[in-house]
């Protein structure tokens, strides 16, 4: 007897040999740095007047997006964080992070 807990339907199943059956998800696979285009901009709303740099745009998984977060933190000397897909570094650093995701092979917008 086993358990399903997914949204197939199926809620319990007495049948000893029940197998649940995965759902195949379409995996997220990172896009090369030369077929990425990023918007680089900067923006204060929501942010208590705080000015913060956006990189948005990014096609990849999260291990990869959070490298690059990494890099572009590193780079700038700031704090950061990512998001849905956007990178957020604390900070006006707008030209830093063009010159370094052009000098990492990322296209711009």
């Amino acid at each position: 007897m086993g358990k399903n807990n997914n949204n197939s339907g199926i809620i319990y199943s007495t049948n000893p040999d029940f197998i649940k059956e995965e759902e195949d998800e379409p995996a997220i696979e990172t896009l090369a740095p030369s077929q990425q285009k990023l918007k680089v901009i900067t923006d204060a709303k929501h942010r208590a007047g705080k000015t913060v740099t956006l990189i948005q745009g990014f096609v990849g998984t999260e291990a990869d997006l959070e490298s690059l977060t990494k890099t572009l933190k590193n780079f700038c000397g700031s704090g950061g964080s990512f998001k849905d897909g956007e990178i957020i570094i604390q900070g006006n650093h707008t030209d830093k992070i063009k010159k370094k995701l052009t000098e990492i092979k990322y296209q711009l917008k």
